[in-house]
């Protein structure tokens, strides 16, 4: 069995999209139970958060999955999860996910400012920090900065 990745690799930006870009999470029940969500898998140490936010058709995400969890179970834990709960007999998420690598602490600010800036840029919010689904206001929902990247 190979050997796990060295935690400084495994620290990525991702980004889930509703299926067919259906605006669920508009709805603010849809986006606080992702919000549970996304809390009880980092609870279990699932992954560490490091930033968030919750846009109408979409998810962003800057997390590092824990030693002993791939990338791929870490999103199967989100998307998978929050679909369970969520109970719908559509298809909630799109397949896949696209994910960028995180490997210095430079890249690790710009997409942490990507992510809290998103709903301002969509036009949701005046600013990061008023908008309700985002590690901008919920700085509780969230990890340090990893030790690696200091």
């Amino acid at each position: 069995m190979p050997l796990p990745a060295p935690q400084e690799l495994r620290t990525y930006f991702t980004t889930a999209v509703t299926a067919n870009r259906r605006r669920i999470f508009q709805v603010e029940a849809n986006a606080k139970l992702l919000l549970d969500t996304l809390a009880h898998y980092r609870a279990q140490s699932r992954f560490q958060l490091h930033a968030f936010v919750i846009m109408p058709d979409h998810l962003h995400l800057l997390l590092t999955p824990a030693p002993d969890v791939s990338l791929e179970k870490a999103m199967q834990f989100i998307k998978g999860g929050f679909s369970h709960r969520f109970k719908s007999k559509l298809d909630v998420w799109s397949r896949s996910f696209n994910e960028t690598q995180i490997r210095d602490r430079e890249k690790f600010a710009m997409c942490q400012t990507y992510i809290e800036r998103n709903p301002v840029r969509a036009g949701l919010a005046e600013t990061p920090q008023s908008f309700a689904f985002s590690s901008a206001t919920r700085p509780d929902m969230v990890d340090a900065r990893p030790a690696h990247f200091s």
